[in-house]
């Protein structure tokens, strides 16, 4: 049992978590186009349902920008009250892959296919949140957003462009602070700035709109089961829970770089986040995931043990049923400064600057995968950007060439490497290329690997070139 020591150092880390985690989890929730409360609940539920399983100890769950687009497409596509069904099934194949200790294998997953996905949330995330700032109403496809931004500065209310832009000033500027007032997140300080502004000067701006958190949960009913009948739902659950979980273990792997405790079970992890979503997915609120900016304060406020983050759950609780009226007179600028500025931080400039230097294929997976977001959605980019990788790596491994030494009157040709169908073409150029002679001897001992295309082609080379019956090439 943890001590007295520990005890408090994992209260004071909670209460500095809850106060990071409660502007974010609204944000999160207006940005989703579904009632701020939800995501609330979220927010709670990672603390008090995920918060105790042992997978990473340091690590806090809630709702979490990177889901943002996929939630608001299905909000849009299949209605909110659908919401609770897709997050409860994502919830359950999170558990699935959990129970078949499948969490390890995410760590196979492309760092550029990741960086790319991480990438077009941020761009999605700030073309959408660029027009909460200036309280107009926003296109439905992203690229409609983007053709759409020469027109709105005309159509803008300055006085919420103000407060936004202001929100992130201070959130930016509040890390140039000395330590001990860095205590208190600045996207709380900001936000908070932002409100006293506006009740100051009685500006007419949208607020969060606020009916209570009990009276936003909604459990889904059987007739809501109905959308998962379709592909597309399912394709829309199937994408929650991988993205969901992958961002949850990378986080996972970023968290255990900053402390000295246990590491992290990658199986567990995904149990513990699989029944959070699933909890979710019966009170109807937002999916959940891991989210390194909670887990990084969690870490740097000094937390020893989970219980951090499960108090962090009690006093979200706690905020929201004591004070639902202080959400009401937040302007939605401010949310959206908030939201434009965790975007930003999505973007990973200094990552492409590296792999372009380094290794420029990986660079074009990840500009790829970022563009094909933008262009189609966030499931179909991802594998754009997985097709990609994999294309990538095949076409790199792949590597062939032929020797060709003359052992008297006979030439003795060598092929070495891997054979594969990517690599046919130059293979066929060598072997055409060679000089002809009165004998030829194909070795293929070399061979790592050896595809039915390449098979083919060779024997009808060696054939070509030895028209004698039962001369074959060494094996």
């Amino acid at each position: 049992m943890p001590g007295a020591g520990s005890f408090r150092a994992d209260l004071g880390a909670s209460v500095v978590v809850a106060l990071v985690a409660l502007p974010l989890c609204v944000g999160v929730a207006v940005a989703s186009g579904v009632p701020a409360e939800l995501g609330i609940v979220t927010g709670v539920a990672g603390g008090l349902v995920t918060g105790w399983f042992r997978g990473s100890e340091l690590q806090v769950s809630g709702p979490a920008a990177g889901l943002t687009v996929l939630v608001y497409e299905a909000v849009g596509t299949y209605g909110l009250p659908a919401l609770g069904v897709l997050v409860l099934a994502a919830g359950m194949v999170q558990l699935g892959l959990g129970a078949l200790r499948l969490g390890r294998w995410f760590r196979a997953i492309s760092l550029a296919v990741v960086h790319g996905m991480l990438a077009g949330i941020g761009l999605v995330l700030i073309a959408g949140q660029l027009y909460a700032l200036g309280g107009v109403r926003a296109p439905g496809q992203t690229l409609a957003k983007l053709g759409g931004m020469h027109e709105l500065g005309a159509q803008a209310d300055w006085a919420a462009v103000a407060l936004g832009a202001g929100t992130i000033a201070v959130m930016v500027l509040w890390r140039r602070v000395p330590t001990g007032l860095r205590v208190v997140p600045g996207a709380l300080v900001g936000v908070a700035a932002a409100t006293a502004v506006a009740a100051l000067l009685r500006l007419p701006v949208e607020t969060v709109r606020v009916t209570g958190v009990l009276e936003a949960v909604s459990p889904p009913g059987w007739s809501d089961f109905g959308a998962l009948g379709s592909v597309g739902a399912v394709g829309t659950v199937v994408a929650l829970a991988l993205i969901a979980s992958a961002e949850t273990l990378f986080s996972a792997a970023a968290v255990d770089r900053m402390h000295e405790g246990p590491r992290t079970d990658y199986d567990r992890e995904l149990v513990g986040q699989g029944v959070g979503n699933a909890v979710c997915g019966l009170l109807g609120a937002l999916p959940m995931t891991a989210v390194i900016v909670r887990s990084s304060a969690n870490v740097e406020a000094g937390a020893r043990t989970r219980a951090s983050r499960i108090l962090h759950g009690g006093w979200l609780l706690l905020f929201a049923v004591a004070l639902p009226q202080v959400l009401a007179v937040v302007p939605l600028a401010a949310l959206a400064g908030v939201l434009l500025h965790a975007g930003w931080k999505l973007l990973p400039a200094r990552a492409v600057a590296a792999l372009w230097r380094t290794h420029r294929g990986e660079a074009v997976v990840l500009v790829v995968t970022a563009g094909s977001i933008l262009a189609t959605s966030l499931f179909e980019g991802v594998l754009v950007g997985l097709v990609l990788a994999v294309a990538k790596a095949a076409w790199e491994t792949s590597h062939v060439h032929v020797e060709a030494v003359w052992e008297g009157e006979e030439l003795c040709v060598r092929v070495v490497g891997n054979a594969s169908f990517l690599r046919l073409p130059k293979l066929l150029d060598s072997l055409e290329a060679l000089p002809h002679g009165p004998s030829v001897r194909l070795d293929l001992s070399g061979l790592r690997h050896l595809d039915h295309a390449c098979l083919t082609a060779l024997e009808g080379w060696e054939r070509k070139r030895m028209p004698l019956p039962g001369r074959e090439g060494v094996i």
